[in-house]
């Protein structure tokens, strides 16, 4: 298990303490323990081994033996027991925005609800006014969380299914007869958000069905969903899905490409196949009698790799990424598909937090962090003073902070530290900091952290009058989404791009997988607005400057070039794009 899935269990094994009434200290004993191991990057299986774990800041004697088990055998007697000492349901419960362990626990004891099916019908019925803390209000605040939850049911964030495939696929490669072997599907064009995980693989035929039988006898594997000669279906122990299909050598390129999708662009493709005279399935290429006209090319090719069956069609070859159906096909004929950003472009990164604030690392140690990347330069953006559940700085904790900076600035040799706040755009659309405190920094991170229920209006006025602010340099994750747990505030995009690009502001794309935020859908507008985007992870610990390559994914999804992005510029040019702004 990885550090992040133990911590996610520790959670698990916390909250479900609280369900049961345990003892306040015990419970936050596990909660600090996640928060210890999920932004940890040390290798805590080789600790469990070694019988040192009480030595890691969090994890005791109590502890330790939970986590040794979680890291060597993937599974813990402790964290099963207390899983069947409650209702399944009420775990789903705290799924609901809004709902924590003793709200549930009221729930579950006042009303017997052990469910989302019977809170709905509760909610419904009116029967939630009767409880303390509960009202009307309340009631249509759970009715909304249920509705997104059934929404997102059987849905995992991109790192989760990734993480998964990465296992899947290196795993059928070994298995004798495989010749090639990939991950297909919304994954494979970077979704954001990933319902199963689909592997293909390239093998004479006399091979599939022993490469099946051993994938469905994967240790992973919970259940058998389906198996056939040369596809099947298993729920992964994850809760993943995972589905193999296996086709012979020459089908691999047409395969694969058709089982990447999406839908709606391989519909475009076959209309360009048939503009050629042919038939396009995930196959090959076959010739339709009739349909070419005679100058066009009657003998489809075969196609050794997926860029040949792009070429054959008359087109340059398609990322992945781009494979939605909003004009790759067309850019493809002229050749005018952009060179997307990737993540060896990047040269630093913006909105990271310290210990000053929430996060988990000291400000050396993320410099370190960076250093270790390769990166030139740094941002530090520690939250404002208003942030108090963040541990938001005072302005006396701003000046040891910059003094700090300055202090390292003076002693690293090519490497830059940007010093910057995380400012709380407050509800009229003011800034958390003076005018006095916000010209120290070399940038200034915008964002909203409180009041999400306002309208579309009153959003983006309050967001639009930040952007006019001149000390404000970006906007942090534009519209507060939580994928897969909260919807982002109502907001005219649109507008919000118009206005950044009036007042010559960048945009961020929060990097944190929970965030991405802007969306790719957006990203696109704003390259055309001219519109600077700055991919920043959002980390509050080193291990989290990492998320900084799913932020690539979405500037990927969103047609952008390495000049549309602010971390692809050397720091000298950083350094003068902050200072104009």
């Amino acid at each position: 298990m990885t550090n992040r899935e133990i911590a996610d269990i520790l959670v698990e094994m916390g909250t479900i303490l609280e369900l049961v009434g345990e003892n306040p200290f015990k419970c936050r004993a596990f909660h600090n323990a996640a928060r210890v191991l999920g932004g940890s990057s040390a290798d805590i299986r080789a600790a469990a081994v070694a019988g040192t774990l009480t030595g890691i800041p969090g994890i005791g004697k109590g502890l330790a033996p939970i986590v040794a088990d979680l890291a060597i055998n993937g599974t813990s007697d402790e964290h099963e027991r207390l899983r069947k000492s409650v209702p399944s349901g009420l775990l789903d419960l705290l799924k609901i925005q809004g709902l924590g362990p003793k709200k549930v626990k009221a729930l579950h004891d006042r009303l017997g609800i052990d469910s989302p099916v019977r809170l709905k019908e509760a909610a419904e019925a009116g029967m939630l006014a009767s409880l303390d803390g509960f009202g009307k209000k309340s009631a249509e605040n759970i009715l909304a969380g249920l509705a997104l939850l059934e929404k997102s049911s059987g849905k995992y964030l991109y790192p989760a299914a990734v993480a998964v495939a990465a296992a899947m696929v290196a795993y059928v490669s070994s298995l004798p007869g495989v010749k090639s072997c990939d991950v297909a599907g919304s994954l494979r064009r970077k979704k954001e958000v990933i319902g199963d995980v689909d592997v293909l693989a390239g093998a004479t035929a006399k091979k599939a069905a022993g490469i099946i039988s051993r994938f469905v006898a994967h240790p992973d594997v919970a259940s058998i969903l389906a198996s056939g000669p040369t596809k099947a279906s298993v729920l992964l122990r994850s809760g993943i899905q995972c589905d193999l299909r296996v086709v012979e050598v020459q089908e691999y390129p047409f395969a694969l490409q058709y089982f990447t999708g999406s839908k709606e662009h391989n519909v475009e493709l076959r209309r360009r196949a048939v503009e050629l005279g042919w038939t396009m399935n995930e196959y090959g290429f076959s010739p339709t009698p009739g349909k070419a006209r005679k100058s066009q090319r009657k003998s489809p090719p075969s196609c050794r790799d997926e860029a040949e069956v792009y070429g054959a069609l008359g087109l340059a070859h398609i990322p992945p990424e781009l494979r939605e159906a909003s004009g790759e096909i067309e850019s493809a004929l002229r050749d005018e598909l952009p060179e997307l950003v990737s993540i060896s472009d990047i040269q630093g990164t913006f909105h990271c937090h310290t210990t000053y604030s929430d996060g988990r690392n000291t400000l050396q140690e993320m410099v370190d962090a960076a250093i270790d990347l390769k990166w030139k330069y740094l941002g530090i953006a520690d939250h404002s003073k208003a942030a108090v559940y963040a541990g938001g700085l005072k302005e006396k904790d701003v000046m040891r902070q910059l003094d700090e900076i300055s202090s390292l600035n003076g002693r690293l040799r090519g490497f830059r530290v940007f010093s910057g706040t995380e400012v709380d755009i407050l509800s009229d659309g003011s800034l958390d900091w003076s005018e006095r405190v916000l010209e120290r920094f070399d940038y200034v991170v915008a964002s909203i952290h409180s009041r999400f229920k306002m309208t579309e209006k009153e959003a983006t006025a309050r967001v639009i009058r930040a952007l006019r602010n001149p000390h404000v340099t970006m906007l942090g994750h534009p519209t507060g989404r939580l994928l897969l747990e909260r919807e982002g505030y109502p907001l005219n995009l649109r507008e919000v791009i118009d206005a950044a690009s009036d007042h010559g502001k960048i945009i961020e794309i929060n990097a944190n997988p929970r965030r991405l935020d802007l969306d790719w859908t957006f990203c696109r507008y704003a390259k055309e607005k001219g519109v600077l985007i700055a991919i920043n992870p959002d980390a509050h610990s080193t291990t989290g400057l990492g998320d900084v390559a799913f932020g690539i994914n979405v500037a990927r999804k969103g047609w952008l070039a390495p000049g549309d992005v602010l971390n692809t510029r050397p720091t000298a040019e950083v350094a003068r794009i902050l200072g104009k702004r």
